[in-house]
């Protein structure tokens, strides 16, 4: 991998590095926190559930629990001991149980998986041996490319916090009383006056990053791109929107919906997001156990490409291009910089957005006005991650670092595009850059969207 994993400069996307990027001891603070909160959100994850329903598959779509915590063990053992270490390998015999590449999520459950408490000790052995290689690791520029900045300790806790969101899909998908808590997000305080859309001029913009020293291969590197103008959604679409498109008949319209979505929509029997049932008139949903009214003014969760497209169409407008999100999300027209995040290059706090699994849902549309964009959108990261049109695909100059199973082998008009991270993601794993891909018909996942129209 070249070097600009960790620049001296701020690189051609315009934004400084993330803070630390280069003080050594700066970024094992940083890399520690990361690694902790992670492990902390794990813990909850797994310790609020009876041992029988971490071994359980609640959905064949998901693994048991229990895979996930023993992966979670078993990648950061590959990667920070052995590959960053050199230590020899605690369990070499499970890593064939633990790819996810061998053994798809329905098969998982018929594997002769670590037991709960094994699992358990088998991740803090690990986390142990992997604080101590992080307290002696160099994390210089001129260092190996997995320790420049300390990138493998963010890619570890990025996979971990992936995977957090994973196990949270699960919960979402178990049936039975809840079994995580959460107070709900702040009001929006002035929703009522925002327009309905943003205008976003043409004109050039630098898409993805060469600086940020712990993004992904797919963010990379730094590229111009030239975008026509067009108006974006000022917040996602919510449910009370989504709903005028039901009673329009909109899932019982062949006009509305791409050929393939028709034979979804049809073979499935769908009327409704997932979830969503209709009692004495009224729409309700089961949300982390609890039934509960939809509500109206929050974005629409739980909605797959198809349903996003056909709401799009139905409403006479379109799903932005990822080009277009990340330039309403990213662009400053006052400097023509590219920001780390809407509201600037700070890292995330609760004022600016939904992350973190702080809350259970998304806030209602129109919340965080500190996180808006110089364009005027707001909630462009939390909340719902945000279906695009764009196929999945590299970016001019891309390189697979450090292996090709994360990005490489997806990329093609199978996998969309998806923007800005949801509730359910935290802050080291979403970001102005960060590309989410997945099929057109997942449904399960925490996904929303917002529409555009050209200018």
């Amino acid at each position: 991998m070249t070097d600009d994993r960790a620049p001296s400069a701020p690189a051609a996307d315009g934004f400084p590095p993330a803070p630390g990027s280069h003080d050594p001891e700066a970024l094992r603070r940083r890399a520690l926190d990361a690694l902790l909160t992670a492990r902390a959100r794990t813990a909850t994850l797994t310790d609020s559930v009876e041992d029988g329903e971490l071994t359980a598959q609640h959905s064949p779509l998901m693994s048991p629990l229990v895979w996930d915590l023993a992966h979670i063990g078993n990648q950061e053992e590959q990667w920070l001991l052995r590959a960053v270490g050199g230590r020899q390998a605690l369990r070499p015999e499970i890593d064939g149980l633990y790819d996810a590449f061998e053994h798809p999520r329905s098969a998982r459950p018929s594997l002769p998986l670590l037991a709960p408490a094994e699992a358990r000790t088998y991740a803090s052995d690990v986390r142990g041996r992997a604080l101590d290689i992080l307290e002696a690791a160099p994390l210089h520029e001129g260092g190996r490319p997995l320790e420049r900045a300390g990138f493998a300790f963010g890619m570890i806790a990025q996979h971990e916090q992936q995977h957090d969101e994973t196990m949270l899909i699960t919960h979402q998908l178990r049936s039975g009383p809840a079994a995580l808590t959460a107070p709900a997000p702040p009001d929006p305080t002035d929703a009522g006056s925002l327009p309905g859309e943003v205008l976003v001029p043409a004109g050039p913009f630098t898409m993805g990053t060469s600086a940020e020293p712990w993004a992904l291969d797919n963010e990379r590197p730094a590229h111009r791109r030239e975008v026509a103008a067009f108006h974006l959604d000022t917040s996602p679409v919510t449910c009370g929107a989504y709903q005028r498109f039901m009673a329009d008949g909109g899932y019982t319209d062949p006009r509305w919906w791409a050929p393939e979505g028709w034979d979804m929509v049809r073979e499935h029997g769908l009327t409704a997001p997932l979830f969503w049932h209709r009692d004495a008139g009224q729409w309700l949903r089961r949300r982390f156990g609890v039934t509960e009214p939809v509500p109206e003014d929050e974005p629409v969760l739980h909605v797959s490409w198809y349903e996003a497209d056909a709401y799009a169409r139905w409403a006479g407008r379109r799903l932005p291009t990822e080009s277009e999100w990340e330039k309403a999300a990213r662009h400053d027209p006052a400097t023509g910089r590219s920001l780390r995040y809407p509201w600037g290059d700070t890292d995330p706090t609760p004022e600016h957005a939904n992350l973190g699994q702080r809350h259970l849902r998304p806030a209602r549309a129109g919340a965080y006005p500190a996180g808006r964009a110089p364009s005027g959108a707001g909630q462009l990261i939390g909340d719902v991650w945000e279906w695009t049109s764009s196929d999945f695909l590299p970016y001019p100059g891309f390189v697979a670092f450090p292996y090709r199973e994360y990005s490489d082998v997806f990329f093609g008009p199978g996998h969309k595009v998806l923007r800005g991270g949801s509730f359910a993601v935290d802050q080291v794993a979403c970001r102005g850059t960060f590309r989410n891909w997945d099929l057109p018909v997942r449904r399960q996942i925490f996904s929303g969207f917002r529409t555009a129209r050209d200018a």
